[in-house]
């Protein structure tokens, strides 16, 4: 078809351009309704546009019209044998990936580091985690990815395992070597699930990393809107191979999507495949230059660090160069100060850390953006302070899991206990800073002192927790002894 072609696009512009009288949902028909100052915001065709699941419209669970050709073109775009559309982002599709694949008690081996969806598919799962941790790098303050050898051990170690899921590339850009990886997975005859969040631009230019698919992984879960043009919240679930039925993708995703998916969520992604498919490769293309301009650009102030891939290994296979990573630690600065500085001057990056702040470049960015950008890091000597903070560095965590995720969250015994007294028990909380929403402490593990002292040190650098059902962090909900 036309790479230009967009049946849900243009079925929804068609419905919502009829005069009817509406007696369905939602209750602004159309922005009759809605409250007008929000109405003003946003504009009418917003609300004229968003409809509930009518017939023409199709059905995001069961469908067999507009939704499937643009999910049939997805597919082809993006180089899957299905993809679903997903109204409930990345985070449903992981949840749905896992339970589609394990059961309750069967082993899935991932990094430590996953993200907190990963967590929360194994206490809907039932699934026992297999966790690996990865290289640290302690200059960066970030993660490195699992190596082949790792999932080979691992899988040696645990021949029973019912999937592994990796998260590549990272969120600072690390890809791992996938290809390698899914040889060794699929030797067991079972399925390698990516987090491919960051990474649905891979497969439109040559110069970026190898997409997921095209190493050969089995199921990739890709945020759509995070470096694509869909819309936030917006996401795909790509299946390939014969060692998962779809059937069983299908019928997880109808536990944890909405049945009155937003049509506007599900348009904007029928959009994205079709401007991708047209010209990827261009706008990829300048997205690389922006983001050259800018790495090139940073390399001269020697006062701050770029992430480079210097060498490749076998768990910093590949860099993502749209991904900027700086570290800004030789100012005296934390990333969460040097945010509020750049914030003043009207810069926003992706995720403030200790020591680092790292920036999407993406098709949506111009020259102007890279020279603001730029410039605004060339103001923060400005703001160099004399004396530098200590850095606390993080845990590095060899887990020790007591009970498994989805024992500990509906464990019927818990109590809160002091922050202090919390250490060797058992959390109920998945506790991690946000971003990037990567769990410290687990449902299951026990509580270690390292980790508290880590947590106390990103809330003391103006950092930020989720997870924690008591938000001053003065207790935690744990497992009762």
């Amino acid at each position: 078809m036309n790479d230009q072609y967009m049946p849900l696009v243009a079925r929804l512009a068609e419905v919502a351009g009829r005069r009817e009288a509406v007696f369905c949902t939602p209750g602004h028909k159309k922005g009759k309704g809605v409250n007008p100052i929000f109405q003003q915001l946003l504009g009418e065709a917003v609300f004229r546009h968003d409809l509930p699941e009518l017939p023409e419209l199709d059905n995001l669970f069961h469908p067999s019209g507009v939704i499937q050709q643009a999910q049939q073109l997805a597919a082809e775009t993006f180089g899957a044998s299905y993809t679903w559309f997903l109204a409930n982002g990345t985070t449903c599709g992981i949840i749905a990936a896992i339970m589609a694949t394990c059961g309750e008690g069967e082993k899935i081996i991932l990094p430590r580091n996953v993200h907190q969806s990963a967590i929360f598919g194994l206490i809907l799962s039932g699934a026992t985690p297999v966790f690996l941790t990865p290289t640290y790098d302690a200059d960066f303050d970030l993660c490195y990815n699992l190596s082949p050898r790792q999932i080979a051990n691992a899988l040696a170690a645990n021949p029973d395992a019912s999937a592994v899921l990796l998260v590549s590339p990272t969120y600072h850009g690390i890809c791992a070597n996938l290809t390698a990886i899914a040889h060794s997975v699929h030797h067991y005859n079972i399925p390698l699930i990516v987090d491919e969040a960051h990474g649905a631009h891979f497969a439109f230019h040559p110069s970026l990393p190898k997409s997921a698919l095209a190493c050969g992984a089995d199921i990739v879960v890709q945020s759509t809107h995070k470096v694509l043009g869909a819309m936030t919240q917006a996401a795909m679930l790509h299946l390939q191979g014969n060692i998962v039925n779809p059937e069983s993708i299908t019928a997880s995703l109808q536990l944890v999507q909405s049945s009155s998916p937003n049509y506007l969520l599900l348009a904007s992604l029928d959009a994205a495949r079709s401007q991708m498919a047209a010209e990827g490769e261009a706008l990829m293309a300048k997205t690389l230059q922006l983001a050259s301009l800018a790495r090139n650009s940073l390399r001269q102030l020697d006062y701050l660090s770029v992430l480079e891939l210097r060498q490749t290994r076998d768990d910093f296979f590949h860099l993502d160069s749209t991904r900027l990573t700086v570290k800004v630690a030789s100012l005296g600065l934390t990333g969460y100060q040097a945010d509020d500085i750049l914030r003043s001057l009207g810069v926003v990056c992706e995720l403030p850390a200790l020591k680092t702040l790292t920036f999407i470049i993406s098709l949506g960015n111009s020259h102007q953006d890279i020279e603001i950008l730029v410039n605004s890091l060339r103001q923060l000597t400005q703001y160099q302070q004399t004396t530098k903070p200590s850095y606390l560095p993080p845990p590095i965590p060899n887990p020790h899991l007591v009970m498994t995720p989805r024992q500990a969250f509906f464990a019927k015994k818990k109590t809160r206990v002091k922050l202090s007294e919390a250490v060797n028990h058992v959390s109920c909380e998945t506790i991690c800073p946000y971003p990037p929403g990567i769990p410290l402490i687990l449902p299951g593990e026990l509580i270690s002192q390292d980790t508290i002292s880590y947590l106390q040190e990103i809330i003391h650098q103006g950092g930020t927790i989720t997870g924690i059902t008591d938000t001053t962090l003065q207790t935690l909900l744990v497992v009762a002894q």
